[in-house]
């Protein structure tokens, strides 16, 4: 069950609360872009946001997650807080390029319900310039909710378009991760709730992996 207040827990891909899927893609979008999140250190941080590109140093050859949830990105990279990961990215990227991963992405653990047969999962999964990973959403305490939010692993010509083609800017927002934090830490959630960047369910392409039963037209307008 829940430990969220007026919220219980389900089994499945199915609601959890009022128009509240077990998996959903929460984001900051517009027409054109949708926001994402990741955390580095300085050294490559630093020069992504003040040029709004990712500096040669970024290893394109290498698998790069990104978090369209703010919350998500705070607990993974403890408010700005562990090393390697002092400098918290906004990364707007053009919604047709993240479509475009979701779409030619795998599911980075095995799940009967999409792959009957684990050896045609295992072939995809390394084949696939993208990985769909569900984690449980957090709170304002980076508490795990009962639901889940995407991580999206981006490799090979997905990590490759994602920093030469997709991104359209990049913001510094560790500031904002540290005043959001002093806020929670000092008990005024309201107002660190008030700063939080606003979320809303995102249509998600038909064919994302690991939303299975759960239709997103159901739930755009939740």
């Amino acid at each position: 069950m829940s430990t969220v207040p007026g919220v219980s827990a389900s089994v499945g891909d199915v609601a959890v609360g009022p128009g509240e899927p077990f998996r959903r893609i929460r984001a900051r979008y517009t027409e054109r872009t949708v926001t994402v999140y990741q955390a580095y250190a300085p050294e490559l941080g630093v020069p992504a946001a003040r040029d709004g590109r990712f500096p040669v140093a970024w290893k394109r050859d290498r698998m790069s997650w990104i978090k369209p949830s703010f919350l998500w990105m705070m607990y993974r990279c403890g408010w700005g807080a562990k090393a390697g990961q002092e400098t918290v990215l906004a990364v707007e990227i053009e919604r047709a390029g993240f479509d475009w991963a979701l779409r030619h992405a795998c599911l980075s653990h095995h799940d009967a319900g999409e792959h009957a047969d684990r050896g045609v999962w295992k072939r995809q999964l390394k084949e696939s310039p993208a990985r769909v990973q569900w984690d449980p959403e957090r709170d304002l305490w980076l508490r795990p909710l009962p639901y889940r939010s995407l991580q999206l692993g981006l490799a090979g010509e997905a990590s490759r378009r994602y920093a030469d083609e997709w991104t359209v800017a990049i913001r510094d927002v560790t500031p904002l991760a540290r005043e959001v934090r002093a806020l929670v830490r000092s008990g005024e959630a309201a107002a660190a709730a008030e700063l939080l960047p606003r979320e809303r369910p995102y249509p998600a392409p038909e064919g994302t992996p690991g939303l299975g039963r759960v239709s997103w037209r159901c739930f755009t307008n939740a």
